[in-house]
Parts: structure tokens; sequence; C-alpha cells
């Protein structure tokens, strides 16, 4: 997922959007423990999604903080 595209989206959405991406990346680990992933480097992009997204929720939190 873009930067761009989480920039764009709402608080609500962000935070929907972190925990589907958290539950696949889980479902993702268990499978490739049970058995070697067609392409395990999508787990590196659902890991880099999850940061970005954590990432623009405390850059919200700290703005919110200052407008106080």
């Amino acid at each position: 997922m873009k930067q761009q595209v989480i920039v764009e989206m709402t608080l609500e959405e962000l935070k929907e959007r972190l925990d589907e991406e958290k539950k696949q990346l889980t479902r993702m680990k268990l499978a490739h423990a049970v058995s070697p992933l067609d392409n395990p480097h999508k787990m590196k992009e659902y890991k880099s999604t999850v940061a970005r997204l954590l990432t623009e929720l405390r850059r919200r939190e700290i703005e919110a903080g200052k407008n106080k």
C-alpha cells in the first residue's frame, strides 16, 4: 500500500485496515510455519504496510496533541 493512499484515509479506515493487515500477517506466518509459502516476500510487504499504518496513526496522534 502506498504512503499517499494511507495519508488520505480517515482515522477509522486506518484502524480498520491495520487490524486486517495484522490478521493477514498472522495467518501468513502460521501458514509459513506449517509449509513454505510460494512467495515469502509477501510477509515483508505486510510488515511494511503495518509499519506505515502505525506510523501514520502516531503522526496524527502527535498532531492532535499539538493542536490542544
